[in-house]
């Protein structure tokens, strides 16, 4: 099973209501290595992110506060099977900047 490097997301703006921001393709696997979040604001933003559909028990950043004028960075391993989604939103709509990288497999 061959790994390809690639961005899965963004960047884009972040909505202040729970958004697909990307789903593994059929026969794939995809790996979040990297997650990006911009706040260029003057006040901090709540950023929340899940694997699946959001709820509490799927959230891995819940209202996480990014400061004013700052960038956060995650660097982790998140292994999603195929056809999972991974959604996003902040409390203030449209002013985070969001970038997922990772890796791509195909199943065979």
């Amino acid at each position: 099973m061959a790994r390809i490097a690639t961005r899965l997301h963004g960047p884009a703006l972040v909505s202040n209501t729970a958004a697909t921001k990307f789903t593994v393709a059929a026969n794939e696997k995809n790996i979040v290595r990297h997650i990006h979040v911009s706040n260029p604001t003057v006040s901090a933003v709540a950023f929340t992110a899940s694997i699946g559909t959001d709820a509490a028990g799927t959230r891995i950043f819940d209202a996480l506060s990014i400061p004013a004028a700052s960038v956060f960075d995650h660097f982790g391993l998140y292994v999603l099977e195929e056809t999972e989604i991974f959604q996003a939103f902040a409390g203030t709509n449209n002013v985070l900047t969001l970038t997922i990288d990772g890796e791509r497999s195909v199943l065979s």
